[in-house]
């Protein structure tokens, strides 16, 4: 139940996401503590960045974000480890539910068990997620509802609408997609077969929103892409996951 938890986790995010009204209301710092100790401050961040890169929001966007995912990335190497951990002791969860398929409890029990024997802790990976989400919603608002980026173009684009040639959302959907991939060997097959579905659903988005959070999410998930790469290194085939039982298949019929 908590591996579940964790792999849908983001997906609760992005409907969060996908949920919030195209109408933006202005930062309250007087009414709001959500708006004076978390949007407030990286609303003030990315416009003093925009300063010292003459006035370029596009710019500001990238470095607010490159700064908030290395502030949060140890929380996201904790739960990347915590994964890791819960992956290496999925053999034996198996033989487990194999061996006690008749009797749901003795499951549970022998599942805690081996849980304290390998020094795995199933709810290790929540606190990282929690953390992280208010952080990353919060920069989403201060982008969507900075008074002043709207008013600024970047490349081709005016950032307080909708990009009119769709690059943005292509590029959105795209490094979504590639972040995915990346992350393949790590998901069961019905993430996998989500891999489709978010890259659509995010270029819809992408479509109705301003051009700065678009440009938002591609530099995150080009960050996200290359943090992947160095944590994991390369995408693993999915035909190497298919290739040990397919050896152990070829090796049991040799011996009939």
């Amino acid at each position: 139940m908590t591996r579940r938890l964790l792999k849908y986790m983001p997906l609760a995010a992005l409907l969060l996401l996908a949920g919030c009204s195209t109408e933006i209301s202005p930062i309250d710092r007087e009414n709001s503590v959500w708006d004076k100790y978390f949007v407030g401050p990286l609303s003030d961040a990315l416009d003093w960045f925009a300063d010292l890169t003459g006035g370029q929001y596009g710019l500001s966007i990238l470095i607010v974000t490159i700064i908030i995912r290395l502030v949060i990335l140890p929380l996201t190497l904790k739960q990347y480890k915590s994964s890791k951990r819960m992956q290496e002791v999925q053999p034996e969860l198996k033989k487990l539910q194999t061996k006690y398929k008749d009797d749901p409890k003795k499951v549970q029990e022998e599942t805690m068990k081996l849980f304290q024997k390998e020094g795995v802790n199933p709810l290790a990976g929540c606190l990282p997620i929690l953390v992280q989400m208010p952080i990353l919603i919060a920069l989403y608002n201060a982008i969507m509802r900075n008074e002043h980026i709207g008013e600024h173009t970047f490349l081709w684009m005016q950032l307080g609408e909708k990009d009119p040639y769709y690059v943005l959302p292509l590029l959105a959907a795209l490094t979504t997609y590639i972040q995915q991939k990346m992350m393949a060997h790590q998901m069961t097959p019905q993430m996998q077969s989500l891999m489709i579905i978010f890259p659509v659903l995010i270029f819809v988005m992408a479509m109705n929103f301003a051009a700065a959070l678009p440009l938002y999410w591609v530099f995150s998930n080009i960050f996200t892409v290359v943090q992947t790469y160095f944590i994991y290194g390369k995408p693993k085939p999915a035909v190497a996951a298919a290739e040990p039982a397919k050896l152990k298949s070829s090796s049991g019929g040799s011996k009939k």
